[in-house]
């Protein structure tokens, strides 16, 4: 029995999948991938790169495309990505020692860092999602998809890059993920895990209003405990204050402020709150605003980088709240502490 087995479903990804591919070949014995109906090379790219390639008819659902891949493997356990992914560290966490041929037992969550370049979520998004998957397990989810088991999640150290978010990526796909969310939500209306998604692609695309009243409807659905809330109150209020709604991107601040005091990303955005506060209210700038401004970023520096949260953006709790600080440092007329916040921009973006 095979070990290890890529596992991938792809669909006109030439531009891509070659480096998917080549990145991940190395550490597995098979690579599989199911072909949904390609109009350009990815089905040669892919074979050319040492993949079994397979046809399927694309139904408009990626959990049925996903199993239909899954049933090509005899492997123990199956590593799964996307054409749009690549391995970019710790390729050691596939080996055997951590993935035995004969044990089975959990799902391995995996770190994928996602370029954005969003107005408010630019830089690396990370996020925890289970993708070496034991023999058997399967799929469910006309969208977004999520592997069913009741397995435990162990968090391997392997990271994942994915491009798949930056404005260019999303105008390929076109309003594919959109219509799919939204035929899901008609059949669950009260899944708050598919209105974040949908709150998501509205943000990726610009469209304020619609991002924050599905993430308004996401946040009234979601239980506290929900794995996706950190990364859906960061983000709730980054829509919420693109959306001209500040007084209840400040309600929502003091509510969730409990559960997040570690968290970097959160903090970055209270900075940015109030420093829209103090530019809408320059009578209560200096005595209300600006102080919380400044506290908040120098918490994230206290912070440090958490990668490990669902949703975090690599800098906030470093070099980016660093620049942030010498800009307003600068703007207030306090040159020493702006050069020595810059310098520590500087350091910190050179040593992410």
């Amino acid at each position: 029995m095979t070990r290890l087995a890529l596992v991938m479903i792809a669909r006109d990804e030439a531009r891509a999948i070659a480096r998917a591919l080549l990145s991940a070949r190395p550490h597995v014995e098979r690579m599989i991938v199911l072909d949904t109906g390609s109009a350009d090379a990815t089905r040669a790219i892919a074979a050319e790169a040492g993949a079994e390639v397979f046809d399927a008819a694309w139904t408009d659902d990626f959990a049925a495309a996903r199993n239909a891949a899954l049933e090509r493997s005899d492997a123990q356990w199956n590593l799964i990505l996307d054409a749009d992914e690549w391995i970019a560290d710790g390729a050691e966490a596939l080996g055997p020692q951590a993935l035995a041929a004969d044990e089975g037992g959990f799902l391995g969550e995996v770190r994928i860092e996602s370029r954005m370049d969003q107005p408010g979520v630019e830089g690396a998004g990370q996020a925890w999602i289970a993708r070496v998957l034991p023999r058997g397990v399967r799929y469910a989810g006309r969208i977004h998809e999520q592997p069913m088991s009741d397995l435990p999640r162990h968090r391997l150290a392997l990271t994942l890059g994915h491009d798949g978010y930056t404005s260019e990526a999303l105008a390929r796909k076109g309003a594919r993920n959109e219509a799919l969310l939204t035929a899901e939500l008609q059949a669950a209306p009260q899944d708050a895990y598919l209105w974040f998604q949908l709150a998501k692609e509205h943000q990726a695309r610009g469209r304020a209003p619609e991002a924050a009243q599905a993430f308004t409807q996401a946040l009234r659905l979601a239980p506290p405990d929900a794995p996706f809330r950190h990364a859906l109150v960061v983000r709730a209020l980054i829509a919420l204050k693109a959306d001209d709604r500040l007084a209840q991107a400040l309600v929502l601040a003091d509510a969730e402020v409990a559960g997040f005091l570690d968290s970097p990303d959160f903090y970055f955005v209270i900075g940015d709150l109030y420093l829209e506060a103090a530019s809408r209210e320059p009578d209560r700038a200096l005595s209300d605003f600006l102080p919380v401004v400044e506290l908040a970023w120098k918490r994230c520096l206290e912070i440090g980088e958490r990668p490990d949260l669902d949703g975090a953006v690599a800098g906030r709790g470093g070099y980016m709240a660093a620049h942030n600080l010498a800009v307003f440092y600068e703007t207030l007329g306090r040159a020493e502490q702006a050069a020595e916040h810059r310098m520590l921009a500087e350091r910190l973006r050179d040593g992410a």
